[in-house]
């Protein structure tokens, strides 16, 4: 769990079957994702990089910068603008997401 200034990050591996799917086409499905939860914030899957088609993901320019988490990296998916990141160097406290992919749609089946 990390912790700062009331700010609180849990990642829990997770038992859910989830999948994503854009335009009919399976873009990712696991039944072994991570579960970040973070104040403020829903939450969400990570997806480890073996159950995510990045060959159907376009790497963008786009960064953002969390302060709990580290420098986000984001994807697109197709004909579609920055619907997946993650974080390549994440921050000590979260390194368990390290490579893993999160997308904005899961379906959890």
């Amino acid at each position: 769990m990390a912790v700062s200034d009331g700010h609180t990050i849990t990642i829990e591996q997770g038992t859910e079957h989830v999948r994503v799917v854009h335009d009919g086409q399976v873009l990712a499905e696991s039944t072994r994702p991570l579960v970040l939860k973070e104040t403020g914030c829903p939450p969400r899957f990570y997806l480890p990089p073996e159950d995510v088609r990045t060959d159907l993901l376009e790497a963008s320019d786009s960064h953002s910068v969390c302060p709990f988490k580290g420098t986000a990296s984001y994807w697109s998916l197709p004909g579609g603008k920055d619907e997946v990141w993650g974080y390549p160097e994440p921050l000590a406290e979260v390194a368990a997401i390290k490579d893993h992919y999160c997308f904005y749609e899961v379906q959890v089946v």
